[in-house]
């Protein structure tokens, strides 16, 4: 409907003019983004760059590099983040599928299309949708909206989606009736977590909200 759309463009103005622009997402390579979006879940972000930081003063912190690595020593590696184990075997499976399909190249990679892309990252086991869109979004620059946590808490309260709404039904409502922009897309995202974990907490801090009345 074009009110939805009228409504996210000015729930994107009032976060601009509220907190101006984020710098998402931290990391100086293509690979370096995408192994942060795998380690990022169930974790916070002071844990994944810790890593990311010892990978890179060890000079490992590429898909050559970090294949070299028995999977136990990789594990031991990742221990900050919590949940290693379970990490270290969703970065092999990753890891693997980047080089069978890419030569161990995100620049490779970046080369294919959204369309094709997105099936083929969710076919690798422990790569859910989040995780996915924010490798495409962030490390490939394909523009594909991330959904997340704070995402469905926001738009749930301000009554721009059903509590009961998937995550594919959450990421079309912003693609159905935005641009695909993705440096709107990017913006849009780190936008909504920093309004998630500033005001809109589980306990929400409505009084001083910048989107207090709003719509």
């Amino acid at each position: 409907m074009p009110r939805t759309g009228a409504l996210l463009r000015d729930l994107y103005a009032k976060l601009w003019d509220t907190f101006g622009p984020q710098g998402w997402w931290p990391g100086e390579t293509p690979f370096e983004v995408a192994l942060g979006a795998i380690l990022t879940q169930n974790t916070n972000w002071q844990n994944v760059a810790r890593v990311i930081a010892d990978l890179k003063k060890d000079d490992l912190l590429t898909p050559q590099g970090l294949n070299l690595l028995p999977t136990d020593e990789l594990a031991r590696r990742l221990r900050p983040v919590g949940y290693y184990n379970v990490k270290a075997k969703r970065l092999r499976n990753f890891l693997e599928f980047l080089a069978s399909r890419f030569q161990s190249s995100m620049e490779v990679m970046a080369e294919c299309t959204l369309a094709d892309l997105r099936p083929l990252l969710l076919s690798v086991t422990g790569i859910g949708p989040e995780t996915a869109d924010s490798i495409l979004l962030y490390a490939l620059h394909k523009p594909t909206f991330v959904v997340d946590a704070y995402t469905f808490r926001i738009l749930a309260r301000h009554r721009l989606a059903p509590e009961t709404c998937s995550y594919e039904e959450l990421r079309q409502l912003f693609m159905q009736h935005l641009p695909p922009d993705t440096p709107l897309y990017q913006e849009f995202h780190a936008l909504l977590v920093r309004l998630g974990k500033t005001f809109c907490r589980p306990r929400p801090q409505c009084d001083s909200c910048p989107l207090q009345d709003w719509p």
